[in-house]
């Protein structure tokens, strides 16, 4: 079933990640432009471009997929910006924190909603993820 994917909080939220680390990133070194910057901006646009690739596949089963591979994204922006932290490029952020905490749950959610809708169409192999 189709969802407008602009209607989640949880892609909302992700695009305002994205904001977040593209404001962030423009103070960093220039040293760091093909590197850390551009890791990071990367692995934040992925997140919330897999929950809409994800959403637009037409099955349960593959929009958690690409959910999954959002989260992953998510865990490495967030070691991204704990070494950039460890590195003095920028101070911890509680905010940030908060933000990557929130998405995590809703990922976690959406992709617990999907699994129980095939639960009870009967699609879901006995092994879970």
């Amino acid at each position: 079933m189709y969802r407008k994917y602009q209607d989640l909080r949880v892609w909302n939220n992700a695009m305002q990640l994205v904001e977040y680390v593209y404001r962030l990133t423009s103070n960093y070194p220039d040293s760091e432009k093909y590197g850390l910057v551009s890791q990071m901006r990367r692995a934040a646009v992925s997140i919330p471009s897999n929950i809409a690739e994800g959403n637009g596949r037409g099955s349960d089963k593959d929009y958690r997929r690409f959910l999954t591979i959002a989260r992953g994204s998510l865990m490495e922006l967030e070691t991204q910006i704990i070494l950039s932290a460890r590195l003095g490029f920028v101070q911890n952020d509680p905010s940030a924190e908060q933000l990557i905490q929130t998405i995590y749950g809703q990922l976690n959610g959406l992709m617990n909603s999907l699994r129980v809708s095939e639960d009870e169409a009967g699609y879901a192999p006995s092994s879970r993820l």
